[in-house]
């Protein structure tokens, strides 16, 4: 910081006229950098092994074809007894009249199955890590930070 000052401040007289100096005082901000330390961050993954133990559950279809060998009007629609779904198959056979006879049915049924399956995982995780470190004195150019000065 600086301060300028004018040190002829006394007035004078030019003929009858007595005559002041103005004076203004002017200040000087310098602003300087300094190091004062350094921060940095990183990251660290670490693993973990995690058991698992669930239950799976699981369909399969098993498909049996029953035979009916019965005579019907009308192909029937698909239907469904308990977890059994039974589809229909006609053909058309040659009498003395066309006639649908029902020759099968599919059945299918549903099993379901319950299993307990185990494993083990790796599942990773990350962590930040702070280090500081202090300035070196040829990196700041200074040991100290020096107070602005006042210039009068």
């Amino acid at each position: 910081m600086k301060v300028a000052r004018v040190a002829d401040d006394l007035p004078e007289t030019v003929g009858e006229t007595l005559v002041l100096p103005l004076r203004q005082e002017e200040l000087t901000v310098d602003v300087h950098r300094h190091v004062t330390g350094r921060v940095r961050i990183s990251t660290v993954t670490t693993e973990r092994e995690e058991h698992v133990d669930e239950e799976l559950t699981g369909e399969r279809v098993e498909v049996e074809h029953v035979p009916v060998g019965r005579i019907v009007d009308a192909i029937p629609p698909v239907r469904t007894e308990g977890d059994t779904t039974i589809i229909p198959v006609v053909e058309e056979v040659l009498v003395v009249e066309r006639r649908l006879m029902l020759r099968e049915e599919v059945h299918m049924r549903r099993i379901r199955t319950v299993s307990r399956h185990q494993e083990t995982v790796v599942l990773r995780q990350q962590h930040a890590v702070e280090t500081r470190e202090e300035p070196d004195v040829a990196e700041t150019g200074e040991k100290f930070s020096q107070p602005a000065s006042v210039h009068s």
